[in-house]
């Protein structure tokens, strides 16, 4: 957590030792520029009064406690230590009780009075004072709401963000006895410099800006807040005991308790720094390499449980900069996270991404994590397929598999439920699909069906919802599953997972019937992904053109990653081809019948089948020459799931044979070619012997199955 809360640069102060065992003095760094880390402004007395005054006899009992407490969360454990200091935790339950309850009937009163409207920011600022006094905890909550714009109301908002940014120090000296008592040796043997004042303060520790004896090297020194670990197990002792009531008072599904339970245990790790330091070190060698992505080096072998020492970053808030090239870096990185490795970053609030100096998006705090395990990542992936694709039925399925349904779901009538609550919202387009679009009336259904939220999902949705929150700041119409969902249309066509490609199958072959129009869906928003090579500013090359979109799609499916799309194309392409050369010999026959009186006797016509093979080839051709329609025309056939066949064939037979007449639509697929790399220009031109002998192999199966049947 480098990036803690600034605050006054400090004036020199050099702490006194006996003359027998002073160091040196400590020199002071070189002050940063004036950046998130770094950048000066005031602090007022009364929020370091408050702070500590309504709150900081919790620090003093904790001292006494916290050799007792468990240093891994143990509800078990924390209930024995506390079942012991029955009058510390009435005292801390009254505070809590009355400092809500006063709020709350204050609020009431304004809605009585009719001045809710009029008091509504005033309100904000007492419940961000409330929350200030109360301590670590309950400014940990409020940052996990502070970043939704679309969710909490502007006053709020602001007000809560200001938790971010005004939490009071603790003393220096303190801070420089836990960092030697951790480190086991004097500060001078390990920092030739060191600011004598913090830099940035948090509810859980304080950063010192210091220099490395060592290597030299500029270097962030996290020091935790002493019985700030007591504190909080405390209040989470007490919210723990409010959930179970609520939760049984309320008739409420979602298990409040394994909720808090893991956010708690997240808590409980991003207090031990070790953890911490080796986090960011994970999450630098899987992440670090993304183009414009910066993770700060760790000093594992410096850092102690309650010492951090990590790499100096400067910056400012993503969140202050307007940046919304850096916001799409972060959702790539983001999704590379859930979805790639399934290691994410969990606590993602607008302090914990800077836009460096140089331009890159910087990601800090790595104390609260979180692992997303394969078949719940194949999970998410083929619910956002369901919902876009409106499968309800399946994304029914979906909910059973994310833990967020019981098996024992009555699934047709989820799935009614379900089409009632997504389908005007996915009926916008995926490209405008928001959060609060999909919340629409879920909350009934919830109650209704026993929807359960598991522990684990809160994490992740929030992690997606704090990236959307930063870009409607300036960007109201940002919609974070529009810049989602083309990425995981990429991540299904490509990735060679047996459950993803089974949901593939499923939903291109609904009923045994080919659905090209969901793989020129899937195909149309891949290209429309991000990949680490394109996420370039100011890309110049026109990604709307026909020819970058043939280029898009070839490059595509010349590759290893997209063999099982080529593989899918070049079966219903020659599954086209032999309906066409069926349907033409058919139609050779019956016209020589009708000319020559000693003409073959014609062939049968082609089959209910074979004419939508002939429907798909031709939709094929057109994703391949991207023919655009007109505007007004008719649905292309394919399209009409519900046409009749049979009596159409002629006419599909004609449409087909006038597209594959049309050579110059061709022509841009061919220009192409030698723009490609060699390796996918040698995988095309294998392409025409490979579609023969499928072509061949299919006309043969087809002519013995005729003579023996």
């Amino acid at each position: 957590m480098l990036l803690l809360h600034p605050l006054p640069a400090p004036a020199l102060r050099v702490r006194a030792k006996p003359a027998a065992q002073r160091p040196p003095p400590r020199r002071r760094p070189p002050r940063p520029r004036a950046t998130a880390s770094a950048s000066a402004f005031g602090v007022g007395t009364s929020e370091e009064d408050a702070f500590t005054r309504s709150s900081g006899y919790l620090f003093e009992e904790g001292l006494s406690a916290e050799g007792e407490l468990p240093t891994a969360y143990d509800i078990n454990g924390i209930a024995a230590v506390y079942r012991r200091r029955p009058l510390l935790v009435l005292r801390r339950s009254l505070q809590i009780g009355a400092s809500f309850g006063r709020w709350f009937a204050l609020r009431y009163l304004d809605s009585v009075n009719e001045r809710a409207d009029d008091m509504f920011e005033i309100r904000a600022a007492q419940l961000r004072r409330i929350l200030l006094e109360l301590g670590p905890a309950f400014v940990k909550i409020a940052q996990a709401v502070s970043s939704r714009p679309d969710v909490i109301p502007p006053a709020y908002l602001d007000e809560l963000s200001l938790l971010q940014d005004r939490i009071a120090p603790f003393s220096t000296n303190v801070a420089f006895d836990i960092i030697e008592k951790e480190l086991a040796m004097p500060l001078d043997m390990v920092f030739s410099e060191i600011s004598p004042e913090p830099v940035a303060a948090a509810s859980l520790g304080q950063v010192y800006q210091a220099r490395l004896r060592s290597n030299g090297k500029l270097v962030a020194v996290k020091v935790q807040r002493p019985g700030v670990q007591a504190a909080i197990s405390l209040d989470i002792f007490i919210l723990r005991f409010l959930a179970g009531v609520a939760r049984k008072a309320r008739k409420l599904n979602t298990d409040l308790q394994a909720v808090l339970d893991e956010w708690a245990s997240s808590l409980f790790r991003e207090m031990d720094y070790r953890e911490e330091a080796r986090n960011g070190l994970k999450f630098r060698e899987l992440y670090g390499n993304l183009r414009d992505v910066l993770v700060p080096e760790m000093y594992l072998e410096q850092t102690r449980r309650r010492v951090l020492i990590m790499e100096w970053v400067e910056g400012e808030r993503l969140s202050e900069v307007r940046d919304q090239y850096l916001v799409e870096v972060g959702v790539y990185c983001s999704l590379s996270q859930l979805l790639e490795y399934g290691f994410y970053h969990a606590d993602p609030h607008p302090g914990n991404l800077l836009r460096t100096v140089d331009g890159k998006l910087a990601y800090l705090d790595f104390g609260m994590m979180g692992e997303f395990r394969q078949e719940l990542r194949d999970g998410f992936i083929e619910a956002c397929l369901h919902l876009v694709n409106r499968d309800f039925d399946g994304l029914a399925k979906d909910f059973i598999t994310l833990g967020l349904l019981p098996a024992a779901a009555q699934k047709d009538e989820v799935t009614k439920a379900l089409t009632g609550v997504f389908e005007s919202a996915v009926n916008k387009g995926v490209q405008n699909i928001s959060f609060g679009d999909l919340s629409g009336n879920l909350g009934q259904t919830m109650y209704k069906f026993k929807f359960q939220i598991p522990s684990y999902f809160s994490l992740v949705i929030r992690s997606l919802a704090v990236l959307e929150g930063i870009a409607i700041s300036f960007n109201p119409n940002y919609k974070v599953l529009s810049s989602s969902y083309p990425w995981i249309a990429r991540k299904v066509l490509t990735d060679s997972s047996p459950n993803l490609r089974s949901t593939l199958n499923t939903l291109l072959y609904k009923g045994g019937t080919f659905q090209i129009d969901r793989l020129e869906s899937l195909l149309t928003e891949s290209l429309r992904a991000r990949s680490e090579q394109s996420l370039v500013r100011n890309e110049k090359e026109d990604s709307n053109s026909s020819r970058y979109a043939i280029k898009q799609v070839l490059s595509f499916t010349l590759t290893e990653q997209g063999s099982f799309v080529k593989d899918l194309l070049l079966q219903e392409i020659s599954k086209g081809l032999d309906a066409l050369g069926v349907a033409t010999l058919s139609s050779v026959t019956s016209a020589a019948a009708s000319r020559f009186p000693f003409a073959p006797y014609p062939s049968s016509s082609p089959n209910n089948e074979e004419v939508t093979n002939l429907r798909n080839l031709y939709h094929l051709l057109l994703l391949l020459s991207k023919t655009p329609q007109k505007e007004n025309s008719s649905p292309a056939p394919g399209y009409e799931s519900t046409r009749e066949m049979g009596d159409d064939s002629v006419d599909d037979v004609s449409l087909v044979l006038n597209e594959m007449r049309s050579l110059p639509e061709f022509l841009p697929v061919l220009s192409v070619i030698p723009e490609l790399p060699p390796e996918s220009q040698q995988q095309f031109l294998l392409l025409p012997a490979d579609l023969t002998n499928r072509v061949l192999s299919r006309a043969v199966a087809r002519t013995i199955r005729r003579i023996f049947m």
